[in-house]
């Protein structure tokens, strides 16, 4: 390429005029304030990107608090689940054992009450037998037999009765 010290030339002026523009860009400090803005801008990525990590040690924090409660109530759970099984399990032997010594009760109620009716009607057979023997040993002895008789009857009927009720 070749340069011209022409003043007419319109490159030369282009070119002036460029060189002035950039001397007064320097004087005025826009160079500064377009690396103030640079800077400015750098800053702000900078704290934006430490925000970020920031928060995303927070967020790791809080998903490890997270995992370490919902282990916690896993835990929890489980254990009042085995502590409901064994309470139920427990419960289950107490009514098995309430049941078996309610029946037994009633069992012997019942044996007691058919000991006490068979006692009672053993009773009643026996004064029943006395009182029929009685009569009919009344009856015989005043219609059939004579009184020498009537003494040796009575002698045997008696001790008859002694066997019997024994």
């Amino acid at each position: 390429m070749h340069f011209t010290t022409d003043l007419g030339d319109p490159t030369t002026i282009v070119f002036i005029a460029v060189v002035l523009f950039l001397l007064a860009m320097l004087y005025f400090g826009v160079h500064k304030k377009i690396a103030g803005a640079l800077d400015a801008r750098a800053d702000g990525i900078r704290a934006e990107l430490d925000e970020a990590r920031r928060l995303r040690e927070e967020a790791q924090t809080l998903l490890a608090s997270y995992q370490r409660k919902q282990k916690e109530a896993e835990a929890q759970a489980e254990d009042i689940v085995k502590q409901a099984r064994t309470d139920a399990e427990t419960m289950a032997v107490q009514a098995r054992k309430d049941l078996s010594e309610r029946l037994e009760r009633r069992a012997a109620q019942a044996e007691a009450k058919i000991a006490n009716a068979e006692s009672q009607a053993m009773s009643e057979v026996k004064a029943k037998a006395a009182d029929l023997a009685m009569d009919t040993a009344e009856t015989l002895l005043r219609t059939k037999l004579g009184t020498a008789d009537k003494s040796k009857l009575i002698k045997d009927g008696i001790k008859q009765m002694g066997a019997a009720l024994s």
